[in-house]
């Protein structure tokens, strides 16, 4: 038997009381609507086996995910009944995965409900486009046979500006209210976490938060009431001193004006922390900063110790996450500040 890796180098620490309470938030503000949970892309970045046992034990019983890769992690923790694919199914393989396991498939085109009945159909989610222009049925088509024969539980749309302010929200509820009377369903569902924020026109009988879940603050009216969720740490495994003139990373970006002491910290933009986020950051110890010098490369960050000259190689530092801030300082989103974290961090 080989040995046991050493322990890894780079952290990621969920507060798993947060993220609960920022679901059982938007619970409440989702009024008579249950809310359900958006856990693609691996729950944001941040582990389906960390943060689905979390939502279900806080009360979630709708779970939603893009891609039908996404499924089999899911089982583990929560009933196929309750999870639902909203990428759809396109090929007769994939509506008859979703029969045997009892997954829910959204329906985006007449092709897909056609797809999916050919199958032995059942019980599915309808996505109906109002103006995003994505995925979803178009209302013309909602008339379509293929539409009417579908056994519509949920009836979805998305909202394109739920995080701006503008004429597009309203458009987007006007036109999902006029064809909620067009076709025959059990439950409507509008509002991203956004699209919570706006109010109690938009929530309807179940919404479907995301971003908010994990920290993410998608409307100045959430801030208050959502927490931090990720925390994100990383060794140092190099310290030195350079002199006046020596350069530092690729490029030469940053040169010393005077001798100072700098670290190698094991993380880089294979890790989600992106060249774009190097510039003027700064790393923390125990609330002393550690400016990033010269460019991120693929696997390591050095950082300026002149304020922590008692750390060395093997310390922990933390990396700034606070993805609110962050993605008003870069041209990044933090949809994409989350789920651009790399595989090597471990929990």
């Amino acid at each position: 038997m080989p040995p046991d890796p050493p322990a890894p180098t780079l952290r990621l620490d969920i507060d798993t009381g947060a993220l609960a309470d920022n679901w059982q938030t938007l619970d409440a503000l989702s009024g008579n609507a249950a809310a359900g949970a958006a856990v693609k892309a691996d729950c944001y970045g941040l582990g389906v086996d960390t943060c689905v046992p979390v939502l279900r034990k806080a009360g979630c019983r709708h779970f939603f995910v893009a891609h039908w890769s996404e499924v089999a992690p899911l089982t583990h923790h929560v009933p196929a009944a309750q999870i639902a694919v909203l990428h759809g199914p396109v090929t007769s393989a994939e509506a008859d995965y979703a029969r045997a396991l009892g997954v829910v498939p959204v329906i985006n085109s007449p092709e897909q409900a056609n797809v999916w009945s050919a199958a032995g159909g059942g019980r599915c989610h309808l996505m109906v486009d109002t103006g995003i222009n994505r995925l979803g049925v178009a209302p013309r088509d909602l008339g379509d046979p293929a539409i009417r024969a579908l056994e519509i539980d949920v009836l979805m749309s998305h909202l394109a500006c739920a995080d701006e302010d503008g004429d597009m929200n309203l458009r987007q509820l006007e036109a999902f209210r006029a064809v909620t009377g067009q076709v025959a369903h059990r439950s409507a569902s509008l509002a991203n976490s956004a699209g919570i924020a706006l109010g109690p026109d938009y929530v309807f009988d179940v919404t479907r938060p995301g971003l908010a879940l994990y920290g993410g603050i998608p409307r100045g009216e959430l801030a208050q009431a959502i927490r931090p969720v990720a925390r994100i740490r990383a060794a140092l495994i190099q310290c030195r001193t350079i002199e006046a003139g020596e350069s530092v990373g690729y490029n030469a970006q940053f040169t010393a004006s005077a001798p100072m002491r700098i670290g190698t910290v094991s993380l880089g933009y294979a890790d989600g922390f992106l060249r774009v986020r190097g510039q003027g950051a700064a790393f923390c110890s125990e609330g002393r900063r550690l400016p990033v010098l010269g460019k991120v490369s693929m696997d390591m960050v050095v950082v300026d110790l002149s304020e922590a000259r008692d750390l060395g190689a093997g310390d922990w530092i933390d990396v700034p996450f606070d993805i609110h801030d962050a993605a008003q300082q870069t041209s990044l989103s933090q949809y994409e500040l989350l789920t651009t974290l790399g595989t090597r961090f471990k929990s």
